[in-house]
Order: structure tokens, then C-alpha cells, then sequence
């Protein structure tokens, strides 16, 4: 066309209301300043200023592109804590000055079977919260960022008194361990639950399992966690896997176990700790492929199942049963420009249990 005026704005023209945050632009995965673009509230949408944003080991994995799925610049941050700025005309759950948090995703299809049964985390048409396709046919951007616009759908609610900056990690974490639990069974008060590493996701399992009631046993390959997990954490026992005595004298006696590791690591061995029709949920993501034999499977019917963060309802469900239980994340509190050096610590498992970064107080366009 001759006359540029005529042309169609591009989607990220759409997006009018400026934003500043932190950006990888390669695979090197070194964060940066980035100025760019969000699309304004609309009717349905909440639009929330960001204090407190939580690094996920997943982050990590994007801005390296480990996945072999990252678009470049990429601006991560799944764990996203706030003060909701702007409603939308249709918007009710939430009102300006109400403390909101974005989780791993900001939307869905919204009307296959999966998300009508409040399972929104399986549908086929799920968009992350980074690095996803939105429905205008941009790239989604994180929350290493000044501000997020979503669907008041896919904002949680954080109860008055809740810790904003312990509470972020909740919003994957915390999900990540509370949705299995619950679902099979490892709620009700007096069952026994092992729980193997303890990281990010391991700690906040510990924390749930008390707080439903259940007995607790950390299993580790690292001795030196022992005073932490128990003194510390709260877990009532603590089992070094590496060692055949202390494995031997806790064959059969779990109900459940939450897997965290992500590493590769022996999975029959746990099996045996299980009870007869036990399950060992996997929530957390080796690269290599595990082996596993069948006939610890067969004698005791025991099963191996995964589990991937949550729905919405659960979520806020989860947020609401934390801030009753007293339950958050031990964190790091760090700066917007320490986020690279905490990227290094994270590659080290060098925190404990959880960097979140004070977006509030430290992210600067100047």
C-alpha cells in the first residue's frame, strides 16, 4: 500500500500499554532490561501491578531453551504476586487494591470437557503465562515484568494477611504437590507420605503434609538434610535411600509418595516403600527416561502416576487452604539485577528453598 497510515496494526501494535521488564534474547539465557508491550484490560480482565515474582527451575530450562521450544526475547516468571490496578467492566472477584497472583497459565479454550470439569491445566488449547501463544496471536511475557494483564479467570485471589513474597511460589510449587496430594488420597489425616528430594517443591510438600494431618518422611540421598527436613521443616522421620538398613526397615509402611527429583535417579528401589496398592506420584521432570521394572509394580499392585500443576479452581483453593494453615515457601528475597547470579544458583540448587525476586521495590526502567 502507499499510504502506511492505511496499513493493519500488527498484534503487538494492539498491545498499547507499555511494560519494563527482564528479557533473555538467546540461548546464553542472560537476562536483561526490555521495554515492550501488553495489551490493554478489557472487559474481563484484571490488569495487576507486580511486587513479587518467584523463580521456577522452569525458567531456567526456557531461557536456555532446554526445551527446544523457546521464542526469543523471552521475559519469564510464572509465580507472579500483586495489587490489581485496573477491572473490567464484567470483572466481579476483584476490585483495585485487592491482592492478586498469576500462576502458569492465563488462559485456555474454555469449553472442551477438560475445562468444564475445572481441569484447565489439561486442555489442549492451555496458554502459559511466558513463551505461549495468546489469542491475539502474540507471544505471552512473564512476570520478571512490571505488570501483567489476564482473564479474571485465571487470577487467584490472595487472602488478606497472606504473605505476598512467600506466597508466590505457591502459585506453581505449591500447586504442583497440593493438586496430587488431594487427589489421591494423601490428605486424610494419619497417612504416611514420603516425600523424596528436598528443593523447591519438596519443602512445600513437607509443609502441606503436616498441615493435612499426615505423617511425613523425607527421603534423600543427602544425610546432611536430616536436621532440616525434621527439626526444621516439621517431617517426622527422615530416610537416606542410599541406605540399605534404613530402606529396609521402611519397606511397606507409606501410603503415598511425592517424587520431586528431577534429576535422574533409581526409581524401583522407592517402590518398596510403598504399601500394597500405594502410588509414587512423579512431579518432578528428569530429561533421561527412567527404568523401571515391572514385577515391583505387579507384587502389591503399586502404581507410578504425574501430576502438572492444577486448575484454577484448585489453585485458589490451594491459596486459601496456605493462608489458613499458616502454610508459604522459605525464600530468598533478591534484586532484579541479582536475577542472573540467582539463575547460576539455581543451575547449582544453590537456594533454599525458593529465589523470589522484589519486583516492587528493585525492577527500574531508569
Amino acid at each position: 500500500m502507499e499510504n502506511g497510515n492505511n496499513a493493519a496494526a500488527s498484534p503487538e501494535e494492539v498491545r498499547r500499554s507499555p511494560a519494563f521488564g527482564w528479557a533473555a534474547r538467546d540461548t546464553s539465557g542472560v537476562l536483561s532490561p526490555f521495554t515492550f508491550s501488553r495489551r490493554k484490560n478489557g472487559e474481563n480482565d484484571v490488569t495487576i501491578k507486580i511486587l513479587y515474582c518467584g523463580i521456577c527451575h522452569s525458567d531456567l530450562h526456557s531461557v536456555k531453551n532446554e526445551w527446544q521450544n523457546s521464542v526469543y526475547p523471552i521475559v519469564p516468571g510464572h509465580e507472579i504476586v500483586g495489587v490489581v490496578t485496573e477491572v473490567g467492566g464484567k470483572v466481579d472477584r476483584f476490585k483495585v487494591g485487592d491482592h492478586a497472583g498469576v500462576g502458569c497459565m492465563v488462559n485456555s479454550c474454555r469449553s472442551c470437557h477438560e475445562c468444564a470439569g475445572h481441569h484447565e491445566n489439561h486442555c489442549p488449547g492451555m496458554i502459559l503465562t511466558y513463551n505461549s501463544t495468546d489469542v491475539d496471536g502474540t507471544v505471552t511475557y512473564g512476570g520478571y515484568s512490571d505488570s501483567v494483564v489476564v482473564e479474571e479467570h485465571f487470577a487467584v485471589r490472595f487472602p488478606v494477611g497472606m504473605p505476598l513474597d512467600r506466597g508466590a511460589p505457591l502459585l506453581c510449587a505449591g500447586i504442583t504437590v497440593y493438586s496430587p496430594m488431594k487427589r489421591f488420597g494423601f490428605d486424610v489425616p494419619g497417612k504416611h507420605i514420603g516425600v523424596v528430594g528436598l528443593g523447591g517443591l519438596g519443602h512445600v510438600a513437607v509443609k502441606f503434609g503436616k498441615a493435612f494431618g499426615a505423617k511425613v518422611t523425607v527421603i534423600s540421598t543427602s544425610p546432611s538434610k536430616r536436621q532440616e527436613a525434621v527439626e526444621r521443616l516439621g517431617a517426622d522421620a527422615f530416610l537416606v535411600s542410599k541406605d540399605p538398613d534404613e530402606m529396609k526397615a521402611a519397606w511397606g509402611t507409606m501410603d503415598g509418595i511425592i517424587n520431586t527429583v528431577s534429576a535422574a535417579h533409581e526409581v524401583t528401589p522407592l517402590l518398596s516403600l510403598l504399601k500394597t496398592f500405594g502410588q509414587m506420584v512423579m512431579v518432578g521432570a528428569p530429561e533421561k527416561p527412567l527404568e523401571i521394572y515391572a514385577f515391583p509394580l505387579l507384587l502389591g499392585g503399586k502404581s507410578i502416576v504425574g501430576s502438572i500443576i492444577g486448575g484454577m479452581k484448585e489453585t485458589q483453593e490451594m491459596i486459601d487452604f496456605a493462608a489458613e494453615h499458616n502454610v508459604t515457601a522459605d525464600i530468598e528475597l533478591i534484586a532484579m539485577d541479582y536475577v542472573n547470579k540467582a539463575m547460576e544458583r539455581v543451575a547449582k540448587a544453590d537456594v533454599r528453598y525458593r529465589f523470589v525476586i522484589d519486583i516492587g521495590n528493585t525492577l527500574s526502567a531508569a
